[in-house]
C-alpha cells in the first residue's frame, strides 16, 4: 500500500512539473496537488493540439531558439475570419502582400519585395506550382518563414517561403460540414470527415465545390475539390501518412482595368473590357508519402515523397493598352502551360552532447525533376490565304479599322461576340530541370543563454530546354544551364531569460535564373547576401509574444520578365527575361500576438521595405541607381481580432475585425535610362496610392451549431493590384459573406 501511495505521489510531483514547465502542452484533463489520493481514480494526459506550432523550420527547433522570424496562421484564425482565398489568410501576415491577380488565374505574393511565386510556395514542404488559386478550405495552417530558407529549400528567392499545411487524419472520429454564401452569387459547400478504421488506420475526407459570379461583370468561377488523406500508424515509433488531392478550376480570363500613360484608366470598376467567350480551366493533382520513424527520444529519420501534375489553359483577349483616346484593339490570346514534378527528400534529426555542449543536427538530401511545357499559339482566319496560300495569322480580335473604346461601354459591352478564330500551336518548350541538395544544420547549445546555428548546402540544377517547331517540324536542343554552389549560414542567439531571445544570422545563396535573354543565352544565376537580427519576447506565459526583425537583402542581378524581344517588340514571351542590376531591400518587421484567454485573440503586425537598384551599368535601357522597384510599398500594417463572450447574457456571441493595409507603391515598369527620351529617362512607373480595407464579422454558437457573417471593405474601398501594366485589376468592393457550420 505504501509503495503505490509513493509511487502516486511521484507521479503526481512530475505531473505538476511537466504542467509547470509547459502549460501550452497539457489538457484541462491533469490533476493538482490539491487532489488526494482517495479522489484521484484515472490520470489522463493528453497532448494539446497547437496549430500556432511550425513544421517550417523542418529541424524541430523551437521558434525561440530560431534566428528568423515565422509566422504561423492557423485553421481557428482561418475560419473566425472565413478565408476564402489564400490573400485572406496572409492579410496577417506582416510584410506579405499580393503583388498581383495575372490576369484572374492565381494570386501572386510578395514578401520583402520578392515575388514569392516561383519558387516559394510549398505545400506540406513540396514546391508548390504556384500557377493556381490554392484551396483553402484544406488548410491546416500557412507557415511564412521569413528571411533566407535557402539551407533547408534549395535554390529560392529570398525574402521568405510560404508553406500551407493540409490537414491530416485523427483517430478520434468527427468533423464539419459549412455551407458559404455571400454578395454576387457566391455558394460554396464543404466537409471534412476524419476517424479510425482500427487502433492502426485513420483517415480524413476534405472536400468542396465553389459556384460563383463576381463584382466584374461577365466574370465566374466554378471550382472542385478533393482531399483523401490516410494514417497508418504501423508501430509506436513508426507511422506513414499518405495524402492526395485534386483541383478543377474553371474561371474568367479577367486583365482588369487597364492603364494609359502614367494613370491607371477611370473605368467603372464592374466593367469586363474581355471577350465575354473568354474562359480559362486549372487542373492541378497532388499525392504524398511521408513515413516518420523515431529510432529512439533523440534520433529521427523522414522519409518523404511527392508528385504534382499541373496544367492551365485560357484562350480570350487580353493585355489592355489603350491609346491615349482609350481605342483598343483586343488582342487574341490564348496560352497552356504544364509541368510535373516528382521530390523526395530524406532527413536525419538528432541531439546528443559533446561533452556539456547541446548538439541539435538535423541533415538530409533533397531531389527534383520537374518537366514543364509552355506552348506559343497562332490565331488564324482560314477564309484568308497569303500569298503561299496559308491561313493568314490574326492578332486582333474583331475589325482593326474599328477599335473599341474602353470609356465607351456601348462599344465593349455589346460588341465583339462573334466568331473565335481557330488557333493551333505553333511552339513547344519544353524544360527538364534536376535539382539536388545536400544539407547539415547544427543548433549548438554552449549553454542556456548562448546558442549558434551553422550549417551549410550543396545545390545542384541542370536545366535542359528544347524547343519544338510545330510550323517546320524541327526539334531544336538549346544550351543546357548548369548550376551548382554551397550555402552557408550562421545564426547566433542570445537568452538572458527564458522568455527574451536576441539572434542574429547571415547566409548567402544563388538562385538560379530560368529562361533566356533576347540574345537567346541562358542567364547567369542570381548571388544573394542575406543578414538579419531581431529580439523575440514572450510574457506572461505565452500569452502575449512580440516579435522586432531588421533585414538587408543584396541580390547581385535581380531577374525580370524582359519588356522587349530582340526585334524592340513588346514582348509576350514569359521565358524572354532579362537581369536587370544590383538591388538591396532593407527594413523592419513587427509582429504582436496576444491570447489572453482562449476565446479572445489579438494579432498585429508592420513592416517597413525598402527596395531599391544600387548598381546598373547606367547604359542605354538600364535601370537607374537608386529607383524604387514597382510594387514593393514601403509601409504595411496588419491589425485583427476575434471574441467569443463566455458567460452572461450574450454567451456564445462572437465579434471580430480585421484591418489591413498597404502603402504607397509604384506600377507599371521602372523607369530607365533612354537618351531619345526627355532628361534621358524613358518615365514609365505608375503611382498607386496606398490604401486600407476593414472587414467585421458577428456570429453566434448553438451547440454544434455556429452562425457567422462578414461584411469585407465596410468602406467600399476602391484600389488595385498590378502586374507589370497590363493587368490591372480592382480590388472586391463592399461584400456580404455567412458561413453555417455544424460540427459532430
Amino acid at each position: 500500500m505504501y509503495k503505490n501511495i509513493l509511487k502516486t505521489i511521484v507521479l503526481l510531483s512530475s505531473l505538476q512539473a511537466i504542467a509547470q514547465e509547459n502549460p501550452n502542452d497539457v489538457s484541462e484533463n491533469y490533476f493538482t496537488v490539491n487532489d488526494t489520493v482517495k479522489k484521484l481514480k484515472e490520470v489522463v494526459v493528453t497532448a494539446k493540439n497547437n496549430p500556432s506550432k511550425s513544421s517550417v523550420n523542418r529541424a524541430g527547433i523551437k521558434e525561440k531558439d530560431l534566428p528568423q522570424a515565422v509566422q504561423v496562421i492557423g485553421t481557428e484564425i482561418i475560419q473566425q475570419q472565413q478565408s476564402v482565398r489564400l490573400s485572406d489568410v496572409v492579410k496577417n501576415a506582416n510584410g506579405v502582400y499580393v503583388g498581383s491577380a495575372r490576369g484572374g488565374a492565381q494570386e501572386s505574393f510578395w514578401s520583402r519585395g520578392y515575388d514569392m511565386s516561383a519558387n516559394n510556395m510549398f505545400k506540406n514542404g513540396f514546391r508548390f506550382n504556384s500557377g493556381s488559386i490554392p484551396e483553402v478550405s484544406s488548410l491546416e495552417k500557412v507557415e511564412i518563414l521569413k528571411g533566407s530558407a535557402a539551407l533547408l529549400y534549395g535554390n529560392v528567392a529570398p525574402g521568405g517561403i510560404m508553406n500551407m499545411v493540409t490537414k491530416t487524419p485523427n483517430f478520434k472520429t468527427g468533423g464539419e460540414f459549412t455551407m458559404q454564401a455571400g454578395s454576387y452569387n457566391f455558394y460554396k459547400p464543404s466537409a471534412d470527415v476524419y476517424g479510425a478504421f482500427n487502433n492502426s488506420i485513420a483517415y480524413r475526407f476534405n472536400g468542396s465545390y465553389e459556384n460563383s459570379e463576381s463584382f466584374r461583370d461577365y466574370v465566374t468561377k466554378e471550382r472542385y475539390y478533393v482531399n483523401p488523406s490516410l494514417l497508418f500508424k504501423v508501430s509506436d515509433k513508426t507511422e506513414i501518412t499518405l495524402q492526395a488531392d485534386y483541383l478543377s478550376d474553371d474561371w474568367t480570363p479577367d486583365f482588369g482595368t487597364g492603364s494609359i500613360g502614367k494613370e491607371i484608366a477611370d473605368v467603372p470598376r464592374n466593367a469586363y473590357l474581355g471577350a465575354k467567350w473568354s474562359n480559362g480551366n486549372t487542373k492541378q493533382a497532388t499525392a504524398s508519402i511521408l513515413v516518420n520513424h523515431e529510432f529512439n527520444k533523440n534520433w529521427k529519420l523522414n522519409f518523404n515523397s511527392s508528385f504534382q501534375d499541373y496544367d492551365r489553359e485560357s484562350i480570350g483577349t487580353e493585355r489592355i493598352q489603350p491609346a491615349a483616346n482609350g481605342d483598343w484593339n483586343r488582342p487574341y490570346g490564348r496560352n497552356k502551360a504544364v509541368e510535373q514534378i516528382l521530390a523526395n527528400q530524406i532527413s536525419l534529426q538528432g541531439n546528443f552532447k559533446t561533452g556539456k555542449i547541446k548538439h541539435q543536427l538535423f541533415t538530409g538530401i533533397d531531389t527534383e525533376i520537374s518537366y514543364a511545357d509552355a506552348y506559343t499559339f497562332r490565331f488564324f482566319n482560314p477564309d484568308v490565304l497569303d500569298v503561299n496560300g496559308d491561313p493568314v495569322t490574326v492578332t486582333i480580335y474583331g475589325d482593326p479599322t474599328n477599335p473599341v473604346n474602353i470609356f465607351d461601354p456601348v462599344l465593349y459591352d455589346a460588341t465583339y461576340d462573334g466568331p473565335i478564330m481557330p488557333s493551333e500551336v505553333t511552339r513547344i518548350v519544353k524544360t527538364e530541370t534536376t535539382r539536388l541538395g545536400v544539407y547539415a544544420q547544427d543548433l549548438i547549445s554552449f549553454s542556456d543563454k548562448f546558442k549558434a546555428l551553422l550549417g551549410i548546402r550543396y545545390s545542384y540544377q541542370e536545366a535542359k530546354p528544347e524547343t519544338h517547331n510545330k510550323v517546320n517540324n524541327t526539334i531544336t536542343e538549346e544550351k543546357i544551364r548548369n548550376d551548382r554552389a554551397f550555402s552557408p549560414k550562421v545564426g547566433l542567439i542570445y537568452q538572458p531569460t527564458k522568455s527574451i531571445t536576441l539572434f542574429s544570422s547571415y547566409s548567402n545563396s544563388f538562385t538560379p535564373n530560368t529562361g533566356i535573354d533576347i540574345n537567346n543565352e541562358a542567364l547567369k544565376p542570381s548571388i544573394i547576401d542575406q543578414t538579419e537580427a531581431g529580439i523575440k519576447n514572450e510574457f506572461w506565459k505565452g500569452k502575449l509574444t512580440t516579435n522586432v526583425t531588421l533585414y538587408q537583402i543584396v541580390n547581385s542581378n535581380l531577374v525580370q520578365t524582359a519588356e522587349f524581344d530582340a526585334n524592340g517588340n513588346i514582348n509576350t514571351n514569359p521565358n524572354l527575361k532579362a537581369l536587370s542590376g544590383e538591388t538591396t531591400s532593407k527594413g523592419i518587421e513587427l509582429d504582436i500576438t496576444y491570447k489572453p484567454i482562449d476565446d479572445f485573440n489579438i494579432m498585429a503586425g508592420y513592416s517597413y521595405n525598402d527596395m531599391r537598384y544600387t548598381e546598373t551599368t547606367g547604359l542605354t535601357g538600364s535601370f537607374i541607381e537608386g529607383d524604387r522597384l514597382v510594387r514593393t510599398p514601403q509601409h504595411t500594417a496588419n491589425l485583427s481580432f476575434f471574441y467569443t463572450v463566455p458567460t452572461g447574457m450574450f454567451k456564445n456571441v462572437s465579434v471580430g475585425a480585421i484591418g489591413n493595409y498597404i502603402g504607397d507603391r509604384v506600377g507599371g515598369w521602372n523607369n530607365q535610362v533612354n537618351p531619345a527620351y526627355p532628361n534621358n529617362v524613358w518615365d514609365r512607373e505608375i503611382p498607386v496610392n496606398g490604401y486600407t480595407t476593414i472587414d467585421v464579422s458577428l456570429g453566434y454558437n448553438w451547440k454544434q451549431f455556429s452562425l457567422l457573417c462578414k461584411l469585407s471593405n465596410i468602406t467600399n474601398e476602391l484600389n488595385y493590384t498590378m502586374h507589370e501594366n497590363y493587368s490591372v485589376n480592382p480590388i472586391a468592393p463592399r461584400q456580404i459573406l455567412t458561413s453555417l457550420r455544424y460540427k459532430f
